[in-house]
């Protein structure tokens, strides 16, 4: 029997990797009137639903989806949050 769960996947460049999209919006912040903001990182967040058998096994499928498509591993942290779907 499967269930579904709620998979939401978060990507971010790993700390010491250069990010000039972070770099370019923390540039154009203060000409659009917002001062004081620093450290800006851009990454991407992913939303999907996911039918395994059990928790485990859903994180091991999506894992496996960010080491081969979702997230370069070289370069990119990956957070996964799983949730049964309601």
């Amino acid at each position: 029997m499967s269930a579904a769960f709620d998979v939401a996947v978060e990507v971010s460049l790993r700390d010491g990797i250069a990010d000039p999209e972070g770099l370019t919006i923390e540039r154009a912040l203060p000409a659009l009137g917002f001062e004081g903001v620093s450290d800006v990182r851009v990454g991407k967040s992913l939303r999907f639903a996911v039918e395994a058998s059990d928790e485990a096994e859903a994180r091991q499928q999506v894992e496996a989806m960010c080491e081969r498509f979702l997230a370069n591993p070289v370069i990119e942290d990956v957070d996964i949050s799983l949730s049964p779907a309601l």
